[in-house]
Parts: C-alpha cells; structure tokens; sequence
C-alpha cells in the first residue's frame, strides 16, 4: 500500500485486516484499539479512540454473584463479557480523514490469503496446543484446534473472507448494520451462559472518537500517547516524569538500582491509574493535574533508593502527595493484543495496538472473526474505598485500557522514536523500557525492545523467566520487592528516526520482523 502511494492509515487498515486473518486470537474486527497518528504537515498528533462500548443497558454490577465479584475465567467466556466492537469504526474515521487509496482495495490481501490459506503460523499452533480452554468451546473447538491438528495444520476462513468482502464492497457500515450485525447478536444469544444485553441500536450507534493525544516533556524529549479512555499515555507519562528526577543514564540497563527506581515509580503511577483514570465521559480524569512537574517531582520524593515502599496510595494532584486512607489494589488481566508501528513516504507516523482483550476472546466466533471480551477490563468491583470505582460498568462507557501507543519528538519537533506493544496491562511497563532503553541507555531500538523484561502493575516486581534478571531476585527481594519470575511475552514494535533515516525493531520474542524501502 505504501508503494502505491497510500497514506500510513492505507497500510495499517491492510496489515490490521491480514492481522484479522492470521492473529485472530490477539486482535481482529470483533475487537477495538487506538490509532495514534502524526500528521507531518500539519505537525498534529491525534489519536482515534476505537475502545469497545457496553451495551445501553449494562449496569454496574454486571460481574458479580450475590454482590461477590465473579471469577475472571467464567466472565471471559460469557455473552456479558462482549462489548460493541470498535475497529472497524475508528479505521473508516481515519481513513475518512487522510485516506488515499480506495478502501476496498485494502481488504484485498486478507480476503486472498484468507481465502486461499496458508501455513499455520508456528506460534498460532503453540497458542493452541497451550490454550486447554479452546477444547471446551464449539467455536473454538471447529476452528482452531481443527486445523491445528490437521496433519499439516493450515490457516484458512473463507467465513472471514466473505465478511471483510461485505464490508469492503459496502463500507463500514456493513458491519454495524445488515447482515454481519444480525449474525453478531445471533451469537451472543447463544451464549453458553451470560445473557447478552447488547442490541441492534448498541451496533449501529457505536461512534469512534478523534481526540488529541496526551503529551509530556521527559528530559529534552516530547513522549505523545493515548490518552483516556486508554490508561496508557497517562501512565507512561507518570513513570517518566518521577524517573527524570533520577540520573537513569548513569546506571547499567540490568542492575538492582535502575530496576528498583522503575518498579517504584511504577507502583506510584498504577495507584493513580486505579483511583483516578477511567472513561472521559463518564468520569472526569484530572489528566493536566496528573502530569504536573511539581506533582509528580512530590510523587518521585516518595521514592527511596535504598528500601521500596512498604505500602502505596494514590495522590490527589494539587492537594496531597497520598491519599492515605485509600489503599492501591491492583486488578489482574489478560495478556492478548496486538501492536505495529508504521511511517509513510510523506513522513506521517502511525502507531496501532488493537485488541480482542483475552488471547480468543470470549471463545466465541462470528462469521470467522473472534467476539471481544474486552469488558472484563471492567473493575467487577463497582466502588473503591466507599466510592463510585472510575471503571466501573455503565452502559455505553469504555473499558479501562493500558494500551499505548507512543511517540517521541525531539526538542525541534522532529521524529525520534515510535513503539507499542502486546500484553495486557503489562505493556504500559514494555514500553517504559524500551524508551529508557533509547533516551537513557542510548541503545538503538532493537536492543532496546530486547531488553529482559522487569515491571510493577502493583503485583509485584516480576522479572522475566529465562534472562540474567534471574540472578537479580534476592538483591531485589533485599531491597524489600515482592519479586516473581514468570514468562513476559512482550509484543513490541518500533522504528526511531536516525542521523541516517529510518531504523525498526521487532520483539525477538514473537515473530514480528522491521521492514522497509
């Protein structure tokens, strides 16, 4: 598409609808995401809010039994868990807005190679092979476990091909209404359990959002994300603004002291996430409070080099550093998603994370693509210390998210650094370090990306399992962190702007490659 002189927005429509195809467990139509795009000449940065939206009628204890919040692992494979798919729109907005080529023409490739098939990707077999759940679920159960133990285990969804034909031929449209919309509610009226609440009118007014990005300076750098209903550029922007009032550049990528002041100032920033960010519409989000020099330099001075924190609150911008009666309690999620980063000839950055939130979503399928169980990023809990949780469930509001798509400038305004990733609240902290990595650390984007994965949602400092940051866990547990080593499959992508032009890097740790002209 780029060589046919598309806008980024061309590409990435094409390589989110082949990713619909051959990534269906992480991302897909049936889910939402946040496109994040700078406009070289216009200088502008935007971002479009495709998050998925609860039906009309969703109320806020929709994840609880009795007034007990229900198991994560039966609400993800539940009719309530799926909320009014969000791609699709915010794709036809961008491109509405900056399109050049014609938009049936970028569906082509994913219609042909869904059509005609293809090897099965050898992570897409091990996801399968791994995932015990899928052998429950009629969908999944047809098609992917089917055609993973085929004999040679082929990739192929002509149902798919026929949808993205329909919307490609009648536009977006052809998805909120008609047909595809029909077949939708069909399914989630089939639900094993969970009764569905979402309507045709739920579909058909679904609406994607262009709001401005969230920017900040750190160091002599500007770092540009999503902003709410996505928690992600919030929190990013946090972590950097305590870590710049800590020399990061004179310490050693994989030592005790550079982990701990990253863990530290993690913690501090999920505790604000938690008690203060949830949708713009519903909640109001102090997002210029929040990233105030002076807040966050009383937030850093909570830090302490030689011991971590034995308990962590959430402050109140302009008023007190903590709110100490209030006490931080982190949510556990999933890991899917799904992240490219792209520039065009003409200079424009986009960068995409999309989601079906849970790798397979709900286990539900429809007319080949995966259902959403993005509303489970829903606190079940709908108050927090005696108030109205901000992310809490209401009807037509957006889920919480921790995707974040990110950009950074230098001091003249020009292009330095591009990144996002996969893996569920979990990305907020691969993408902290991949840009100390490159603004701290000075190494090139790749390096940086493959940097061992450490970070603190508020579980725990957790260390990724097979790197030298093993050997690391007693000093840290020393330190006074709750440390555990498990497998962090991060899925990033970037691409920095060099002396020389362009360089990418791809997460070592999937298959994604960095390609150019």
């Amino acid at each position: 598409m780029l060589r046919q002189g598309g806008h980024a927005v061309d590409a990435a429509i094409a390589v989110q609808m082949v990713l619909a195809f051959i990534e269906a467990p992480e991302t897909g139509i049936g889910g939402g995401g946040y496109l994040l795009l700078h406009d070289d000449k216009t200088g502008q940065t935007r971002v479009y809010d495709g998050r998925e939206t609860a039906p009309a009628a969703a109320q806020p204890d929709r994840f609880q039994v009795l007034g007990i919040d229900m198991p994560l692992a039966l609400a993800i494979p539940s009719g309530s868990s799926v909320g009014v798919p969000g791609l699709i729109a915010m794709l036809a907005k961008a491109h509405s807005e900056h399109g050049r080529l014609p938009w049936n023409e970028l569906f082509v490739p994913a219609i042909n190679l869904a059509e005609r098939g293809l090897p099965m990707p050898q992570r897409l077999q091990r996801q399968i092979q791994q995932d015990l759940s899928l052998r429950l679920f009629a969908d999944t159960r047809a098609y992917f476990r089917r055609q993973a133990e085929s004999e040679t285990p082929t990739l192929r969804n002509p149902e798919l091909a026929e949808t993205l034909r329909s919307i490609a031929q009648e536009g977006p449209q052809a998805f909120y209404q008609g047909p595809v919309a029909e077949g939708l509610l069909d399914r989630l009226e089939d639900a094993r359990w969970g009764a569905t609440d979402m309507t045709a009118q739920d579909l058909a007014g679904y609406q994607a959002i262009n709001r401005e990005a969230v920017c900040r300076p750190y160091r002599q750098w500007t770092v540009c994300g999503a902003p709410p209903s996505s928690s992600g550029g919030i929190t990013v922007l946090q972590i950097l603004g305590m870590l710049e009032h800590f020399d990061m550049g004179s310490l050693e990528p994989d030592s005790v002291e550079a982990l701990h002041l990253i863990a530290e100032s993690s913690r501090l920033a999920f505790a604000d996430r938690n008690h203060h960010i949830g949708d713009p519409a519903y909640v109001n989000v102090p997002m210029g409070p929040l990233l105030d020099p002076d807040y966050l330099h009383e937030r850093a001075g909570l830090i302490r080099t030689e011991r971590a924190l034995t308990e962590v609150h959430p402050g109140e911008p302009g008023t007190r550093t903590e709110i100490e009666n209030i006490e931080f309690t982190p949510e556990a999620d999933e890991q899917g998603t799904s992240h490219f980063s792209l520039v065009d000839a003409d200079g424009n950055l986009l960068a995409l994370t999309s989601s079906n939130e849970a790798p397979f979503g709900s286990r539900m399928l429809s007319q080949g693509f995966v259902l959403n169980n993005q509303l489970t990023d829903f606190s079940f809990s709908p108050e927090i210390a005696g108030i109205p949780h901000p992310n809490a469930v209401a009807g037509g509001k957006r889920p919480r998210s921790s995707m974040a798509p990110t950009m950074v400038f230098d001091s003249a305004g020009q292009p330095r650094l591009i990144i996002g990733s996969r893996g569920g609240s979990r990305i907020i902290g691969y993408v902290v370090k991949t840009l100390i990595g490159v603004l701290d650390w000075n190494l090139d984007v790749q390096d940086a990306i493959a940097l061992p994965n450490a970070l603190d949602r508020g579980l725990g400092l957790e260390l990724e399992a097979g790197t030298g940051l093993e050997a690391l866990a007693p000093a840290l547990e020393t330190l006074g962190h709750n440390v555990s080593v498990v497998p962090m499959t991060s899925g990033l992508h970037g691409i920095e702007r060099t002396d020389g032009g362009w360089r990418g890097g791809a997460d070592p740790r999937l298959d994604g490659v960095a390609r150019g002209d």
